[in-house]
């Protein structure tokens, strides 16, 4: 799945990075500016992991792990 529903816009030199269509984050100067030059050149699923890592909407893969460990952790 490559669609994590993340989206941008560009205006005034601030990048607006939209998640189903609410503002998650904005990018200014320097910032903004190195986020367009990594994103110009990605396909849809490399932006989309891109967007999700400066915003700190990603999973990190360890979640359902650590979920379970303290589940049992309070089962006794």
């Amino acid at each position: 799945m490559s669609d994590l529903g993340f989206s941008y816009l560009i205006k005034n030199r601030e990048v607006s990075i939209l998640r189903n269509g609410k503002k998650v984050t904005v990018l200014r100067a320097d910032r903004a500016a190195a986020f367009c030059d990594e994103v110009v050149d990605m396909d849809d699923h490399s932006a989309q992991q891109l967007m999700a890592r400066v915003t700190g909407n990603y999973k990190r893969g360890n979640e359902k792990l650590a979920k379970s460990n303290q589940s049992s952790k309070y089962q006794n």
